[in-house]
């Protein structure tokens, strides 16, 4: 079993620790920094601050332990985020391939359907879940615990070309630390 994790994420993305207590007040000020120089309103800043303690509340309570947040935005919208959390194995399949085949079947039919397939990362075996604006990547932990599970979110852009790419890379730093 690994005791923790390392991954590289560009200095650009802004790192709020979702299992400190202050993690609220990193949000703050991240959403201060967006709107710093910039004829922002007050309830727009509102809203961006409820929308990301909302993820933030909802990811804590499904095992996030990180969230990311792409600071680079010229027009104060977020361009990308990438959610970390632990995913205990309990009804979850613990091999790749079979965890795949799971997610595809509860994926609907239509032109905005997630593909799942199963790549193999330093880290170790993963699912990868695209989507026209997400990827989620899974990665089997030694001992098969669980899978550390890396949410990107790119509404602006969407999941593809560069974008896709840096995520894919991001993922692919992901280390093990015994």
């Amino acid at each position: 079993m690994p005791r923790d994790y390392e991954l590289l994420v560009p200095r650009e993305w802004f790192r709020v620790d979702l299992m400190r207590d202050r993690w609220r007040s990193h949000l703050k000020t991240f959403v201060d920094r967006q709107s710093e120089g910039r004829h922002v309103s007050a309830e727009l800043k509102r809203d961006v601050w409820t929308t990301l303690r909302n993820t933030a509340e909802a990811g804590r309570a499904r095992g996030a332990m990180e969230f990311f947040l792409l600071s680079t935005s010229q027009d104060g919208g977020l361009p990308a985020s990438l959610l970390v959390s632990l995913l205990p194995l309990g009804d979850t399949p613990a091999d790749p391939e079979k965890y795949a085949a799971w997610l595809e079947l509860r994926e609907p039919e239509g032109p905005g359907r997630r593909r799942a397939s199963v790549v193999e990362l330093t880290a170790g075996p993963a699912v990868r879940v695209l989507g026209a604006t997400t990827l989620n990547v899974h990665v089997l932990m030694p001992g098969r615990a669980g899978y550390l599970t890396l949410s990107f979110s790119a509404p602006l852009t969407g999941m593809a070309g560069p974008m896709e790419r840096l995520c894919d890379a991001i993922a692919g730093s992901l280390r093990w630390v015994e």
